[in-house]
């Protein structure tokens, strides 16, 4: 192995080749009640590449709405996932854009276990707010 490979390389898990469809919303007051579409990439133990129209910015919190058989394969990946309303909720690590209107993101699952949990249950109140206004 090429030292070249070891400096570039930053991923701690391999990543298998995943694409289906999903529907996400970005945790923020302005969005929550707009579900958009997109599509996995790639999936791994820590989170999944997806390909989305939507612009989101690094460190935006998103719940992710798979099929049951993705959401199930995600919780076999990550015993720990935090699920929510049958959706995943993760963070945005990464975001570049490819053709044009399209951008490639990276999410990093957040877990049972976060330590530090501030930022997101103010947006996961996002989530009840617009429920209840849905379906009361």
């Amino acid at each position: 192995m090429s030292d070249d490979f070891v400096e570039n390389e930053r991923r701690y898990f391999t990543r298998l080749e995943y694409s289906v469809p999903l529907g996400f919303k970005i945790c923020n007051k302005e969005t929550i009640s707009k579900l958009c579409a997109g599509y996995s990439v790639n999936i791994s133990q820590s989170g999944i590449s997806c390909s989305i129209r939507e612009k989101v910015s690094p460190n935006d919190i998103l719940w992710l709405c798979f099929d049951r058989a993705t959401l199930d394969f995600c919780r076999d990946l990550e015993k720990r996932v935090l699920i929510y309303q049958n959706g995943i909720i993760g963070n945005v690590t990464r975001v570049e854009p490819e053709e044009p209107g399209t951008y490639s993101i990276g999410i990093r699952f957040i877990t049972l276990e976060e330590k530090n949990t501030d930022n997101i249950h103010p947006q996961a109140y996002f989530f009840e707010k617009s429920f209840k206004e849905k379906y009361e």
